[in-house]
């Protein structure tokens, strides 16, 4: 497999964009090498700009989980197209997004759409803030809740990736009102009570995505939930990564518990750039126009992104591919597990539905330091074989594999075909 073109366009890259990359985690720094241009893509391959195709199992690191370019969506898109891109006013797409997105989330009333995961999380926040009066927000190590000053410390993902503590540029000031707890362990949370009287809320990924696929253990989301409600202090959940990936709906659901506040994006907007936060409606009321708390985008609800959002999701219920991704997600998990005893290599998988991950690891991981016992320099080789052999792999330890509703036993077989030469290179390190 050559990638001639993608190394000329790194180098070409360099020239005007930061690393040649428009995020940190596709620069490939952590596995070595250059960087991979992708130039189209169909269902479950990716082609890049040499014609070396791929089965994807990166997914935009979500979004496509009906697959790339599925016909639905794009008859819904390109509908929309016609009429115009952005009019800075509101649409009925907005309303029926709006319809589906709530009826799928049990206490949720109202959402507001935005442009980015990111950007549906610093609007929940400061929401948290503004209806409880409090101005601390508690967030677990190796959670990545987006670049936002206040919750970048002791984030997963791209930092892990790249070995930094929280980034440069963010002062003092702007993380002084933010504590830091364990996942999965709730005396963590408790201790910040114990110490602080103007906690607002608790984040959480349900299942986390940014430093692997991490599982809440026994109770521990019930438990969390429980001792907020006794404190006054609500529970945001990130589900930009988990909304509608585990169920049609939030990944929350299936935990048994009910967020105060969720955050989601990705799987939303069906690829295109979208993120929203809702509650029930006497959180919400505090939103502008109807309520003190400000908020605005000029592209929020853009019609582009609703269209793409209304085709996928409304696909996606009539699909209703969870029980096939379970089925198809415990096939792999089973086969990186036996490849890597055929191979003697220390490995755990974790997996939630139709996200999972493997760690080279004898440990257990169901937190940030577990994670980090991971060997990625073995995870960087096994990367680069399945890239031979033809799969597409977050370029990360820390990031989650994603599996979409076009997979087929066919790709299966071929995935299978490269984790069996992966585990072998892994194995002579």
């Amino acid at each position: 497999m050559k990638f001639k073109k993608s190394e000329k366009l790194y180098k070409k890259g360099l020239v005007n964009l930061v690393g040649a990359v428009n995020s940190p985690v596709r620069a490939f720094s952590s596995v070595g090498g250059n960087p991979l241009f992708i130039k189209k893509a169909k269902g479950t391959k990716i082609t890049d700009v040499d014609g070396n195709e791929f089965i994807d199992l990166v997914l935009s690191y979500g979004p496509m989980i009906l697959g790339h370019r599925h016909k639905k969506v794009q008859k819904g898109v390109d509908k929309a197209l016609k009429n115009g891109y952005s009019f800075g006013a509101s649409t009925e797409a907005e309303i029926k997004l709006a319809k589906i997105v709530c009826d799928a989330f049990p206490g949720m009333d109202k959402v507001r759409f935005v442009n980015s995961g990111t950007e549906a999380v610093i609007s929940g926040v400061r929401l948290a803030r503004a209806f409880t009066g409090k101005d601390k927000i508690i967030k677990f190590a190796g959670c990545y809740h987006g670049h936002q000053d206040s919750l970048l410390v002791a984030a997963g993902s791209g930092l892990a990736t790249l070995s930094l503590p929280g980034s440069k540029g963010v002062p003092e000031g702007a993380v002084k009102n933010t504590l830091i707890a364990t996942y999965n362990d709730l005396d963590s949370i408790k201790k910040h009570f114990e110490e602080h009287d103007d906690i607002a809320a608790v984040i959480i990924e349900p299942i986390c995505g940014n430093m692997g696929v991490v599982i809440p253990q026994d109770n521990f989301l019930k438990e969390l939930k429980a001792y907020l409600e006794t404190k006054g202090a609500l529970l945001i959940a990130d589900e930009v990564m988990t909304g509608f990936r585990s169920k049609f709906g939030g990944a929350q659901e299936l935990l048994g518990v009910e967020a105060d506040i969720t955050c989601l994006g990705k799987v939303i907007g069906g690829g295109f750039p979208v993120g929203a936060y809702g509650a029930r409606n006497e959180i919400m009321q505090e939103v502008a126009p109807l309520g003190g708390m400000y908020q605005a985008g000029t592209l929020s609800g853009n019609p582009i992104a609703m269209a793409g959002g209304i085709a996928t999701l409304t696909e996606l219920k009539k699909q209703n591919p969870y029980k096939k991704f379970e089925e198809t997600g415990s096939i792999l998990e089973v086969i990186l597990l036996e490849t890597a005893k055929k191979y003697n290599v220390d490995l755990t998988v974790n997996r939630f539905g139709s996200m999972l991950n493997p760690f080279f690891t004898k440990t257990t991981v169901t937190n940030f330091k577990e994670a980090q016992t991971s060997n990625t320099d073995k995870f960087a080789v096994f990367f680069w074989e399945m890239i031979k052999n033809g799969v597409f792999l977050p370029p990360s330890q820390f990031e989650a594999w994603f599996l979409s509703s076009a997979l087929t036993d066919k790709d299966i077989k071929k995935i299978a075909e490269a984790v069996d030469k992966a585990m072998l290179a892994v194995s002579k390190i």
